[in-house]
This record gives structure tokens, sequence and C-alpha cells, in this order.
């Protein structure tokens, strides 16, 4: 809640102060123009999205980075559809990627080195006399019940 009235006040101060200084009638043309470029992206997000796969199945990017180029292009043209100049700004951030990479810095979760996480459980382990070690040989047979 208490996000949501932050987000209330920037918006209506950004638009307050854009609105007066453009005019009623740019403001509305504004909105209208953006609303059509917000639907127009979130039609031909199919491509970018169908894009990111195949750079992602390449391994040309991360995870992250996919999730990262989806999630601010479809959150950027919604913010663009929705009335607003703060919002437009908004949506402008996410569909170049720099809100998205500054939102992906503050909230990335880099695991630790799992290996040395697991070298350093079993290092301390020593063996007791009674632990038993079975061997175990695997033959592969080929032939086929008739």
């Amino acid at each position: 809640m208490k996000y949501f009235l932050i987000y209330l006040f920037l918006e209506v101060m950004v638009s307050t102060t854009i609105a007066s200084a453009i005019g009623g009638f740019m403001t509305f043309i504004e909105i209208i123009a953006t609303a059509i470029i917000g639907i127009f992206m979130l039609q031909n997000f199919k491509y970018s999205l169908s894009s990111n796969i195949k750079d992602l199945m390449q391994g040309e990017i991360a995870q992250d980075e996919f999730m990262q180029r989806n999630l601010g292009n479809a959150l950027g043209a919604i913010l663009l559809i929705i009335p607003g100049f703060f919002t437009d700004i908004l949506g402008v951030l996410l569909q170049f990627g720099v809100l998205t990479m500054i939102i992906g810095k503050i909230f990335s979760f880099k695991p630790t080195n799992t290996q040395n996480y697991y070298e350093s459980q079993f290092t301390n382990y020593t063996r007791k006399e009674d632990d038993e070690i079975i061997d175990v040989e695997v033959i592969d047979k080929h032939s086929s019940i008739k």
C-alpha cells in the first residue's frame, strides 16, 4: 500500500507538471499515442520472445538475462498502455533495458560456488572402522527376451 501511494504521488506530480507545460490537447495525443505503441509492442512481443529463446538455447545469453529482457519488454508495453507520464517514462526505460538492468542488479541472487560448498561439506568427514564399502560391478548384457 505504501509503494502504491508513492507511485500515485509521483504520477500526479509528474503528469501535472508535464501536462501544464505542453497543454491539454497534446497530453491527450500523448496518452493515445503511447497506448497505441504499447498495444503494438504487446502484439509483437512473440517475435522478441522467440528471438530471446533462440539466443538462450544457443548459449548467447544467460537465464537471468533472458528473464530480464522478456519481463522488461512485456511490463514496459503494459506501462505504456496505462495513461500517465510517469508510467510512460518507466515503460520506455523498461523497453530499452535501463530500468531492467538496475532492477536486475538490485534483486540478483548470485548462487555461491556450489563446488566449494560441497567440498567443504566432505573434507571434514573421517572414515570410521565399521563403515562398509560396497564394490559393485555392472555387467551390460545385450540379449533380448524371445
